[in-house]
């Protein structure tokens, strides 16, 4: 499975390196990191919409997550890759509007990675 993260954290990456470490080493998941919207979408114009799955943080400087999962569900409708928005900030408001736009999951911040692992476990199966 093809994983995006966007995530303006500096340590995001070191840290979802550490946790699926076993996952990545066997192939079950390849992970890309960007640390912006308007990097995410250079990403998925230059690689086809290859990411099964994004995971995109809401609160980022310049397009927020929010905006990034308008314009994904908007540019790559057939078939769209799946979104989770992450959010330090697990207000209603965030939530509601994410789903509403066709998010598949809203999780808080810090991630919880062994449920991460268990979600993400049941869509390879």
């Amino acid at each position: 499975m093809n994983i995006l993260v966007v995530d303006d954290e500096n340590d995001i990456e070191d840290l979802f390196l550490q946790k699926f470490r076993h996952e990545i080493r066997s192939k079950e998941i390849i992970f890309s990191f960007r640390n912006n919207g308007e990097d995410a979408l250079t990403y998925l114009d230059q690689h086809n919409c290859e990411a099964l799955l994004i995971l995109s943080d809401i609160n980022m400087p310049g397009m927020s997550g929010i905006e990034l999962l308008k314009k994904i569900k908007k540019q790559y409708a057939n078939p769209s890759p799946s979104v989770v928005m992450i959010s330090a900030y697990g207000d209603k408001n965030s939530k509601n509007e994410a789903m509403e736009l066709g998010a598949e999951d809203f999780l808080s911040k810090p991630v919880d990675f062994e449920a991460l692992k268990l979600k993400l476990k049941n869509k390879l199966i």
